[in-house]
């Protein structure tokens, strides 16, 4: 039998970066996972904003990000027009490619054993994982990131709940302009005109020498329409969003094309000793809403950073312990804002109610007037106001930014 303080059972985006972070805090822990190396999966294909922060909360951003792609700018396009043109701090990155950057960050402290677990039995004081090779692990601390597999939580009486069945449906694939080196845009979200197309936006974005495509809608995994995206994905855009052409000029879609449906899911009876869930193993999210990443990087760093250090600190790995991670303010916050954020996006994008309708023009209001307010300032020369004036305006520059 293997003795360790931390068994993390998931090599994917949580379980590595817990991994990472336990090991260069010189707590004693073990990554369970069976690959080697993360193979392509269609989930995150870029980090942004809050995500870019508690990313570098977990000191492993700077190596990170420099397998990422910086758009530096994106244009927002609705009906065929620009409607705003607005700095970006947008990384793309495939998914696998990220995961794989972060594991290359676990210091040689933290054994990884390329298995399968198949077994776990918790208590209040030690647990056990059995690999489907007969070994068996001993550990303090159980933290399960094993993502959308539901085995082991379910040997420990948890079930996952669905809340919403196939809340949207992602479309991965690469996109290249025809006849021209690069397309006009450094990057591009475009929203939908009519609820009738029922999709939340595309984004495009560089990853390496590529442009990604991101396209979220809200269908059922039977509609039509996905068997005719892939048979001709160029002709299902343009009739799909009419005003697309003049934004992108002729182009070709890429093999492959992924497509991703998500579940809006919860896991019940997670409050138990010994054993704690990261990321999708606990909740999962909306990929349209853009809030996935975000919740597990608030995960590991909360467990990483300020519950488990104390935790080990202390005898024992009873329920009050667990239970001060489920009950952290800034998980709550996380979560709650994610599932709000899901609802929100898929209401505002195809309901076709009055306060929808009202929603979809005040967001395109908004969306014009930053546009503007970016475009002015960056006409202004910030040496044409006096000095007081300069610094005012370079702070609200800034604010913008952020």
């Amino acid at each position: 039998m293997r003795y360790t303080d931390v068994a993390i059972v998931g090599g994917g985006l949580a379980g590595a970066t817990v991994a990472a972070m336990l090991g260069r805090a010189g707590i004693a822990a073990c990554l369970i996972d069976p690959h080697v190396t993360y193979r392509p999966e269609l989930r995150c294909e870029k980090l942004a904003g809050d995500q870019l922060e508690l990313l570098r909360r977990t000191g492993l951003a700077e190596q990170t990000l420099r397998a990422a792609t910086l758009d530096g700018e994106v244009w927002e396009a609705r009906f065929g027009m620009v409607v705003a043109k607005k700095p970006s701090d947008q990384h793309g990155v495939m998914y696998d490619t990220l995961v794989n950057a972060v594991r290359a960050q676990i210091p040689p402290s933290v054994e990884i054993i390329h298995g399968k677990a198949y077994a776990v039995a918790t208590g209040s004081d030690r647990q056990r994982i059995t690999l489907a090779n007969d070994e068996t692990i001993s550990a303090r601390l159980i933290v399960l990131s094993n993502g959308l597999n539901i085995g082991l939580r379910q040997m420990l009486g948890m079930e996952r709940r669905i809340i919403s069945a196939c809340h949207s449906i992602t479309l991965g694939f690469d996109v290249a302009p025809i006849g021209r080196h690069s397309f006009e845009f450094p990057a591009l979200t475009y929203w939908p005109g009519r609820p009738g197309a029922r999709m939340a936006y595309l984004s495009i974005f560089p990853i390496g020498e590529k442009m990604r495509a991101n396209l979220m809608v809200y269908r059922d995994m039977t509609d039509p329409w996905l068997r005719e995206f892939r048979q001709a994905p160029e002709s299902a855009l343009m009739a799909l969003m009419p005003g697309l052409h003049r934004m992108l000029g002729d182009f070709r879609v890429g093999d492959p094309i992924r497509i991703r449906p998500a579940d809006l899911c919860v896991t019940e009876g997670h409050l138990q000793p010994g054993v704690v869930l990261a990321g999708d193993a606990f909740s999962t999210s909306c990929p349209a809403a853009g809030t996935g990443t975000t919740k597990v990087f608030t995960d590991v760093e909360r467990l990483c950073n300020v519950h488990i250090p104390a935790w080990l600190s202390t005898d024992g790995m009873d329920v009050d312990k667990i239970r001060q991670f489920y009950e952290d303010p800034a998980k709550i916050d996380c979560e709650t804002r994610s599932l709000a954020k899901a609802y929100h996006l898929r209401s505002l994008s195809i309901d076709r109610g009055l306060a929808s309708r009202a929603g979809r023009w005040g967001r395109f209001a908004v969306r014009v007037a930053q546009g503007f307010r970016y475009a002015v300032g960056k006409r202004i020369p910030a040496t044409a106001a006096p000095p007081e004036q300069r610094a005012i305006g370079g702070q609200a520059h800034r604010g913008r930014l952020a």
